[in-house]
């Protein structure tokens, strides 16, 4: 079983920025590949992100492509991911969700371990 924690969400005004953390710790935890989804108010989720095993591959959404980062630090018994966010807009006004899964995919349904959720909202 795998635990995810994220960390880092708020309220900032568009064009700031936030950082976004999730420890991902468990007994099964082989450095899986990590993602963040989000999920805005009566819309889907939606894929934004995803690290490869190895932190040496990512891949962005359109929509967050040249503000956001992602990376992450492997440790023996436990990852940590980030999520550096910057000139946000109220459009990325979501609950973000840190997973956990084998490869990298766009899709949830690929991921097998889901954080809680972090709530990220930006005003304009």
């Amino acid at each position: 079983q795998v635990q995810l924690l994220e960390s880092g969400g708020g309220l900032v005004q568009a064009g700031g920025s936030l950082s976004l953390s999730c420890a991902a710790s468990g007994s099964t935890l082989t450095n899986p590949a990590m993602a963040w989804f989000r999920q805005a108010p009566g819309k889907e989720r939606d894929f934004v992100t995803a690290i490869s095993e190895r932190g040496d591959y990512t891949y962005y959404a359109d929509s967050v492509k040249g503000r956001f980062t992602i990376s992450r630090d492997n440790a023996e018994n436990s990852v940590t991911v980030y999520l550096q966010m910057n000139s946000l807009e109220p459009q990325d006004t979501a609950v973000y969700y840190c997973v956990a899964g084998p490869w990298i995919s766009e899709n949830p349904g690929d991921y097998n371990y889901w954080g809680q959720g972090t709530q990220v909202t930006v005003s304009s």
